[in-house]
């Protein structure tokens, strides 16, 4: 008897925030599984970046995540700049495997989950400390 073989289907999504890059690999079937640099998100260390990678999943509904796995690599920034990077990048896989409803509602909820922050840190210039402060003057 011969087993018919189901071909998996992978898709790769990207997310940034600020100098963090992550970059998801999304395996169709899976068994609901999301990996963030290789630690599940059930435990991931920091509660409060654990909750902000989650809002996209709780938005779109479980249901959606069932059938999937998601690995999420991050790298750069700082810890909430990498787990902004990792909500965008898990939005953008559910509203292409969702479709245009789990889109609209990921929109509703926060536009950020989709589009990504264009804010970036300004560079230093010459004469002061930082971007913007100038060295004080003494005189008067």
């Amino acid at each position: 008897m011969v087993k018919a073989v189901q071909a998996a289907k992978i898709m790769v999504f990207t997310g940034k925030r600020k100098t963090a890059i992550a970059r998801a690999t999304v395996v169709i079937p899976g068994k609901g599984r999301i990996y963030v640099n290789s630690v599940p998100l059930e435990i991931y260390p920091i509660e409060l970046a654990r909750m902000k990678m989650y809002e996209p999943i709780l938005v779109a509904g479980k249901d959606l995540i069932n059938n999937m796995d998601i690995h999420v690599n991050v790298r750069g920034g700082g810890v909430m700049g990498q787990a902004e990077a990792v909500r965008i990048t898990i939005a953008r896989a559910l509203a292409a495997v969702g479709g245009e409803e789990v889109r609209r509602k990921l929109l509703e909820y926060d536009r950020r989950m989709l589009i990504c922050d264009p804010r970036r840190t300004e560079p230093k210039k010459y004469g002061g400390y930082s971007a913007r402060r100038k060295k004080q003057k003494s005189y008067r």
